[in-house]
């Protein structure tokens, strides 16, 4: 033997080179059977019945094993090394040996039954008894590790539960076997196949690919696989455009043509991901035909089981299929394996070692099974050297020790021994495993309810060196998924990708570039791999993630429009105006609230601010003006009218009701400074009132006036003279009182029935609150007018058809045109009034009031200030008429020449 000091790869190196044992049968297959107080089965797939058509079986004859598997024969090394390391030791089991009964399983569920009835069989026996109570039953095994298959441990597992006999499977990871009620002695070194999962479509997420295809291995760990993934990346907005699964060798030609059309259907798509659950011989099925039908280069996504299968890393062509990467169990290192493993070869190459195993008594079950393991009896350190760098048996290593503690816990052992001396049944061993602490290699595992582990993953990357690829470490998922851009390489050129966002912090800086992209060499240029030939790439050319979406990231505001089934594919619709995006994921805009308000294509809404009539506003700066004027004229007016109360003049238009009604007018003006500003309940109450009462009675002395023209004129002189002391003096002012009294009972009426209320509009204006005053009654408001609009009208006609005397001033004439100004307002203001915007609406309102009192003061009040000012000659009796009409007629000729 070579002296321990010499590295361990070197030695495989030279002996693969030299061909250990090479011609000369080795004795490796009686190594896996050792005896010992306690003994623990093992079922390890050492080989496969790849050649043998199970299908066509008619005999229950033995299946023969042909293809060899490293892989397995690494694991049931590293549990020979862990039971030899605890025989060794003597704080685990003091004074207690550990025996193993090491058996292939050729991966075929009908080999592992086999075996596992020889475990059950009675100590020393190979024949199982039918009892009614296996209580007292001693089985020649206490426990089993293994099988590494989810498909085997669902057979063997269910047949070790009616023994409760306690089985820690090193790899099989489908969740189906979490469930106690159906397994309650089934116990795994590996985390549930639902950890991968997530792993995987965090994976997914951090790196934006939401249009995948997923194919799974058709058995029992590729279909629970699939089904798992698809449920929790649905759930997840990643959408599965294809879905296949891939059959077992010797299947039918319609199956492999079904695989075929998966592998078409994802080359024409823009899927770009392929998530891959399978098995390592499924895979390399799927693969051959990927290669065969020059499938375009993919990212697939790897499940552990077939991650780092010999069988598929070294098929020819695997470099151009893309990238591949997947998680793998962190475990703990076993530096000293290699060693163990060439000391176990060297002892099987030695004669007198192999004299030695030749001495022991056979077992009982070598008379049923024959050799555990023929092929390993003809292999060479070269044939294991390419598994030992990337070899994963640390599972098989901790279910080892999982097991030993258990029966640690069960002998009540401690330092100085184990005090139980009576032999322990399985079922009592099995007692201790539930929710047992553990440790192996220095890590702290737990088997928890469920019986599953709690161990991290690494996020492997292949990284083709040579012929095998090497595993790169991109990443790890502890629960959380982190990566490291820095360390990832992709297939595809970097003039054809985007770059997704970063991912939980990391951005991808190389340190040269180029570095990002797994390149070696300088900044000076290097190649990169490209479907098989090398691609001279410039420094500073980047490297990317691929791209594998059905639709573009839609923009900020702008919400999916989904097209067919999947959500993945969708139109870009843009949030129109009050409308939102508020979640990227949201399939529709999200109105905004009442009191809000947002534009096209908006993420948040934004509150509204209240609208008026402000005093500030442009049509406020010509309406203020013009209420100036019309307040200044009325001021100018009342005061020549009071100063002149006397004349002649003043007393043809009235005397004090003049000046009555000028002082309404003015009133009247005042009115509109109701309007503008924020509307309240006070105002929008008094807007009426304080705009019909005065109006009236400035409109009732109009009245008056155009009553005494009429009753002068038209009548005859006898009712003449009747009538004008009615019209005159105190029974005058009853008039004008009884008038404004009728209106007051309208405003009165309309504001108990019909009374106005202060609103906000919301919708009435796009960004902004619009408030003002409603009304409730557009006919209540019309009587309202109504009382004002009959004086105004029977003004009218009494002065219309009223003829003027020649050469005399007559009112007539005014007082017509001042209540034509007024219908005509008023009449242009109802339909300019129910079409204006809802805000214009007061200074509609303003503008119609003001322009009604400029009217009046215009036709009828301005001309008497003229000749008060200007031609005070004319401000005689003889030129205002204040007698009869035959009076007037009388001395019409001297006064003719004289202009009105």
């Amino acid at each position: 033997m070579l002296p321990p000091a010499m590295p361990g790869l070197a030695f495989l190196a030279l002996a693969a080179l030299l061909g250990l044992g090479a011609g000369t049968p080795l004795c490796l297959s009686r190594q896996l059977r050792m005896q010992g107080d306690y003994v623990l089965g093992g079922l390890f797939p050492l080989g496969s019945a790849e050649d043998a058509d199970l299908s066509s079986r008619m005999q229950p004859s033995t299946t023969v094993c042909t293809r060899f598997s490293v892989l397995g024969l690494l694991w049931a090394l590293a549990m020979k090394m862990a039971v030899e390391e605890i025989n060794n030791a003597s704080a685990l089991l003091p004074g207690v040996r550990l025996g193993y009964d090491l058996f292939d399983t050729c991966s075929e569920p009908v080999v592992a039954m086999k075996h596992s009835l020889t475990f059950v069989a009675k100590a020393g026996s190979h024949t199982i008894a039918a009892h009614c109570d296996y209580t007292q039953h001693q089985p020649r095994v206490l426990a089993v590790v293994g099988p590494h298959s989810s498909e085997l441990a669902l057979v063997t597992s269910k047949f070790f539960s009616f023994f409760l006999m306690p089985q820690v499977s090193y790899g099989a990871s489908t969740d189906r076997l979490s469930n106690r009620e159906l397994f309650p002695s089934f116990f795994r070194t590996v985390p549930s196949d639902r950890v991968q999962a997530v792993a995987i479509v965090e994976l997914l997420q951090a790196l934006s690919w939401n249009w995948v295809a997923v194919v799974g291995s058709d058995d029992e760990y590729g279909r629970q696989g699939l089904n798992l993934f698809s449920s929790l990346a649905t759930s997840r907005g990643i959408c599965i455009a294809h879905e296949g699964l891939v059959p077992r060798l010797g299947a039918s030609s319609l199956q492999l043509g079904a695989v075929a059309g998966v592998l078409q259907q994802v080359n024409r798509s823009s899927v770009q991901v392929v998530v891959l659950f399978s098995s390592a011989r499924a895979a390399h099925t799927l693969f051959s035909y990927s290669i065969h039908g020059r499938l375009l280069p993919k990212v697939w996504v790897a499940s552990e089981a077939w991650l780092t299968a010999d069988l598929v890393m070294t098929l020819p062509g695997m470099s151009q299929v893309g990238t591949v990467l997947g998680f793998l169990q962190q475990g703990a290192p076993m530096p000293e394996f290699s060693s163990y493993v060439q000391t176990c070869l060297a002892r099987a190459a030695d004669p007198t070692f192999c004299a030695s195993l030749d001495a022991e008594p056979p077992g009982l079950e070598e008379h049923g099974v024959g050799l555990r393991c023929p092929q390993c009896d003809h292999i060479t350190l070269g044939d294991v050297s390419a598994g030992l760098l990337r070899h994963q048996t640390f599972t098989a290593y901790a279910a080892v020790y999982g097991v030993a503690q258990a029966l640690h816990n069960t002998l009540l052992c401690n330092a100085s021994g184990c005090p139980r001396r009576e032999p322990v049944r399985p079922w009592q061993l099995l007692e201790n495993m539930y929710n047992m602490s553990f440790r192996a290699r220095g890590l702290a595992l737990r088997f928890d309810t469920s019986g599953n582990v709690d161990m991290d993953y690494d996020l492997k990357l292949w990284v083709w060196r040579d012929l095998v690829p090497e595993l790169r470490t991109v990443g790890t998922f502890s629960g959380r998924l982190q990566l490291w851009h820095s360390r990832m390489y992709w297939h595809t050129p970097g003039n054809k990708v985007s770059v997704g966002p970063p991912v939980h912090g990391h951005t991808a800086a190389p340190l040269w570039p180029g570095a990002s992209c797994g390149l070696t060499g300088g900044p000076e240029g290097y190649l990169r791999t490209w479907m098989g030939a090398p691609t001279l790439l410039s420094p500073g050319a980047p490297c990317q993630e691929p791209v594998s979406q059905c639709s573009r990231e839609c923009k900020k505001g702008q919400v999916h429009r989904v097209k067919g089934l999947h959500s993945c594919c969708y139109d870009c619709v843009d949030c129109k105006a009050g409308s939102y995006l508020h979640s990227p994921d949201d399939l529709i805009c999200t109105q905004c609230d009442q009191d809000q308000w947002s534009p096209d294509r908006s993420t948040r809404c934004f509150p509204r601010r209240p609208r008026f009539l402000a005093w500030g506003e442009p049509a406020m700066l010509v309406l203020l003006p013009l209420l100036g004027l019309a307040l200044g004229l009325v001021l100018v007016a009342l005061g020549l009218f009071i100063q002149h109360r006397d004349s002649p003049l003043v007393q043809a238009s009235g005397g004090l009701q003049a000046c009555f009604g000028l002082a309404c007018l003015g009133l009247v003006c005042l009115s509109v400074l109701l309007l503008p500003g924020q509307p309240s309940p006070t105002s929008c109450l008094a807007q009426q009132p304080l705009l019909h009462l005065p109006l009236t009675g400035c409109l009732s002395t109009l009245f008056l006036q155009a009553a005494e023209i009429f009753v002068r004129s038209e009548l005859p002189p006898n009712w003449a003279d009747m009538l004008r002391g009615c019209l005159r003096g105190p029974r005058a002012w009853l008039a004008v009182l009884l008038a404004m009294l009728v209106e007051a009972a309208l405003c009165a009426w309309y504001l108990v029935a019909f009374p106005p209320e202060v609103v906000i509009d919301w919708r009435a204006l796009p960004t902004e609150a619009l408030l003002h005053c409603r009304v409730h009654s557009w006919i209540g408001l019309g009587l309202v007018h109504a009382a004002n609009a009959t004086l105004a009208f029977l003004c009218f006609l009494g002065t219309f058809l009223v003829q003027s005397p020649h050469g005399h001033y007559s009112n007539a004439h005014g007082l017509t045109f001042a209540m034509l100004a007024y219908f005509i307002t008023w009449t242009s203001f109802v339909p300019l009034f129910a079409n204006v915007h809802v805000a214009y609406q007061p200074a509609m309102q303003m503008g119609a009031i003001l322009l009604t009192a400029l009217g009046i003061l215009a036709t009828f009040h301005l001309p008497k200030c003229y000749l008060l000012l200007w031609r005070p000659e004319l401000n005689t009796p003889a030129f205002f008429l204040e007698g009869r009409p035959d009076n007037a007629r009388g001395q019409g000729g001297s006064g003719g020449g004289e202009g009105t």
